[in-house]
């Protein structure tokens, strides 16, 4: 049973080799280890609470709550990487009850096997779908692992919450998008090391900054600049000109954009 998740799910000690050279920059270099994640220091300091749980491997279930590219998906593949788990992610706006379903069954069929359940945009989940991780958490046949960009107080159930340990994600600096971006770009074997183009650390921090603190959307973004010019092209800011016009800010109607976005504004007309 376990087979129809074939494309969602991947054993640490498989030994199977997959060719990421047609997958997006962005999941190419997406960290393998703890050491490997940019930024979340609070989350992973000396002393904090999550490297104690993955290092015990004695963690339950976890909820991340932080913005679009922060790093949630990347933490849930470290975890089950780390641990040695059985890892099966589903995107809450695709999946249904059918498959959530025969998931916890084949979960509760094979204990052996750890499962972690990551389980993306847990809060486009409504109360029934939720409810039926309950019984499954409850008894640790599963270990939930959920990512959220909204507030998990207004959209996940209350018991859920209970169960799980919470930690909030920030917005990646500037600073630490760059970083990134620079390591993508001299990386032979996950990145873009092999094209013989440079691009200066003043223009990889105005990249950072036209993508908001989003990783996913800076790397993807690098690597189209790079593979619309020629080798030994050095990248300027002329070159992000056709990204500028696409800036995009994070703002929704009712939820917690609304009040940053607000807050923002407030605070810049006292400045």
């Amino acid at each position: 049973m376990a087979d129809s998740f074939q494309a969602s799910l991947f054993n640490p000690d498989s030994g199977k080799q997959v060719d990421d050279s047609r997958k997006p920059l962005a999941a190419r270099m997406r960290p393998r280890v703890l050491g490997e994640i940019i930024g979340q220091t609070h989350l992973l300091k000396e002393g904090a609470l999550l490297p104690k749980l993955i290092q015990s491997d004695r963690f339950g279930s976890l909820l991340f709550w932080g913005p679009p590219g922060c790093g949630k998906t990347t933490f849930a593949r470290v975890i089950a990487q780390e641990t040695h788990s059985r890892f099966i992610q589903i995107n809450a706006v695709l999946s249904n009850v059918a498959e959530l379903k025969q998931i916890l069954l084949s979960a509760r069929s094979n204990p052996s096997a750890r499962t972690v359940l990551f389980i993306d945009e847990l809060h486009r989940f409504n109360k029934a779908q939720q409810d039926l991780l309950l019984p499954d958490v409850e008894e640790g046949n599963i270990r939930l692992i959920g990512a959220t960009t909204h507030n998990p107080g207004f959209y996940i159930i209350p018991p859920l919450v209970s169960r799980s340990h919470l930690f909030k994600l920030e917005p990646l600096t500037e600073e630490q998008v760059a970083l990134a971006l620079e390591r993508a770009l001299n990386d032979q074997e996950r990145g873009l090391g092999n094209r013989t183009v440079d691009a200066d650390p003043k223009l990889l921090l105005s990249l950072a900054t036209l993508c908001d603190g989003d990783m996913r959307r800076a790397l993807n973004a690098l690597e189209v600049l790079v593979e619309s010019v020629s080798e030994g092209h050095v990248l300027s800011e002329s070159d992000l000109e056709a990204f500028a016009s696409e800036r995009q800010i994070r703002y929704d109607a009712n939820e917690d954009e609304h009040y940053n976005t607000a807050s923002a504004f407030l605070k810049s007309m006292r400045g």
